[in-house]
């Protein structure tokens, strides 16, 4: 059986971006509560227009994004928000995952920015999802000193195959655009690609047109 990668539009702060996300065929639309983020959004704001995503026939799975919260104030934000998930993007331990008694258990997936193939692959033994009710189970976007995300900076597609073989969920992450999100998708074969900085006009608005040529360039690939 053939299929095609999912695709994660991510960075989102505005209903109407969201919503030509959600036309075009994104399965995951990310929404990220980190303040210092150029894409940021806050609680009360999303709040406001993300419950109107849940009226579509079929609404996208919706993500959370966060960095070092603690779990109390994710699943919060989950639920005021109505998201169904939580990628966590800094340093969280793995107990938050999979951890059965941890209150976020079968709800996030971590999102790694390795530095090398021996880094990343500790880090995904550590980290992968053990929960069967959700993909993606691991991310993995390009490392930066600074900044968690977002950078535009192409990740290391070696390391990303390699991630790729130890779990069903890989979504990869990382500098991709509709120009080489084909490339990327043939050479690591990923359960997901994730994009945010690479379809936008300016950080947080998305430029339509990006999207849905990100979206139709990255389902034009099919693989076993």
């Amino acid at each position: 059986m053939t299929h095609y990668a999912q695709v994660k539009i991510c960075g989102l702060t505005r209903l109407e971006d969201a919503l030509v996300a959600a036309e075009a065929g994104a399965d995951f639309l990310g929404f990220i509560f980190y303040p210092p983020s150029k894409r940021g959004i806050s609680v009360s704001d999303a709040a406001k227009f993300i419950p109107k995503l849940r009226q579509l026939p079929n609404c996208p799975t919706l993500v959370g994004v966060f960095v070092d919260e603690t779990p109390e104030y994710v699943l919060d934000t989950l639920n005021r928000c109505e998201l169904d998930i939580a990628q966590l993007h800094g340093n969280e331990v793995p107990s938050q995952i999979n951890d059965p008694n941890s209150i976020l258990h079968g709800r996030a997936y971590k999102a790694l920015r390795p530095q090398s193939l021996a880094e990343a692959e500790a880090d995904a033994e550590w980290y992968i999802a053990e929960s069967p009710n959700f993909l993606p189970t691991l991310m993995m976007d390009s490392y930066h000193p600074e900044y968690y995300g977002g950078t535009g900076d192409l990740s290391d597609w070696e390391i990303g195959k390699a991630i790729n073989k130890m779990t069903d969920g890989f979504m990869l992450a990382g500098g991709l655009t509709a120009e080489n999100v084909t490339q990327a998708i043939t050479e690591v074969l990923p359960y997901a690609v994730d994009v945010a900085s690479g379809v936008e006009a300016s950080p947080g608005i998305k430029d339509h047109a990006k999207v849905r040529a990100f979206i139709n360039n990255a389902k034009s690939i099919r693989f076993k």
